[in-house]
């Protein structure tokens, strides 16, 4: 096995991608200011590379001042000074920093009014303007991640915009278009291949990378085949001909990072697994500090196991 694969942590920036502002979100996460603490999210960043990480992949949403649309950045938002220097100290400690903009219609309260502008003229020109932005303050990187999940699965008390398939494409690859001009790979979560496999291996870009991502515990039926539709997608993708970065979280289940790292193994060819990523889904707060630590723990345990020629 190849000694290059992506070991990837997801630390968020931004909380806003979920709920609406202005109004109170099903779910309470929305703030009106930014709420990551410095200290946590310096102490999850310095225990990356002992966990055996190499790539830290940064939710940003409207957690940084943008020159090119002032407007959607939070107050309090770093600016893009503070961000640039803890890039550099992120290189620094062996570690890839990537950035992800989310642009799913149910995950993109970040971008505040766009979110209610979503496929019109004036969200495409916002969308590419902050791509391009980002990329550029990442110094063009090698990846960036689109989102582009639960579409279908989120909303809000007062609005929930959801785009019909020809429409979702569209935009889809409208990003696409934008990250290749940059030089970047595309990368977004593979969660709309649930619905309709057949179509969604058809019309996805091969360029785009995907990241499946089940949190349960991994069950085969007697046959052989996953019990559940969203692990039974890792094969799908792999018969597709996608490359992959399997998706994990402790956040439901302590060896979800060891049964997806041993699905990686057994299911997706050499060719197609470029790596894996974990998700603690719990914000940069300062309460939280102990729950991501644990997570980096389970991931390095589980990589170990799995994967010892790679640590």
């Amino acid at each position: 096995m190849s000694k290059d694969l992506m070991w990837a942590y997801l630390i968020q920036l931004s909380t806003n991608m979920w709920g609406e502002p202005g109004a109170n979100s099903d779910n309470g996460m929305w703030q009106d200011h930014l709420t990551t603490d410095d200290e946590t999210w310096k102490r999850i960043i310095d225990a990356l590379p002992g966990g055996g990480f190499n790539t830290v992949l940064i939710d940003i949403g409207d957690a940084i001042e943008y020159e090119s649309h002032p407007e959607i950045s939070i107050p309090g938002a770093w600016s893009k000074e503070k961000l640039s220097a803890e890039l550099d100290r992120i290189r620094g400690l062996g570690l890839t920093p990537l950035p992800k903009l989310n642009f799913s219609a149910g995950h993109d309260a970040w971008l505040k009014v766009y979110s209610w502008m979503v496929s019109t003229p004036q969200y495409y020109k916002v969308c590419e303007d902050l791509i391009r932005e980002v990329a550029e303050l990442f110094g063009h990187p090698a990846y960036f991640h689109l989102g582009m999940d639960e579409e279908w699965d989120q909303g809000t008390e007062n609005m929930k915009i959801v785009r019909p398939k020809r429409i979702w494409w569209h935009d889809v690859n409208l990003f696409f278009d934008v990250c290749a001009s940059l030089g970047a790979r595309p990368w977004v979560w593979a969660d709309p291949c649930y619905a309709d496999p057949e179509d969604y291996c058809r019309n996805m870009s091969k360029d785009a990378v995907q990241s499946n991502w089940y949190y349960g515990t991994l069950r085969k039926n007697p046959d052989g085949s996953y019990q559940r539709k969203e692990a039974e997608t890792y094969r799908t993708l792999e018969k597709a001909g996608f490359d992959q970065i399997p998706g994990s979280s402790c956040l439901a289940r302590w060896y979800n990072s060891k049964q997806n790292m041993q699905m990686g193994r057994e299911e997706i060819s050499p060719e197609h697994l470029k790596g894996f990523i974990t998700c603690a889904w719990y914000f940069t707060y300062a309460k939280d500090l102990d729950k991501h630590l644990r997570e980096i723990d389970l991931f390095k345990k589980a990589k170990q196991e799995v994967w010892p020629e790679e640590c």
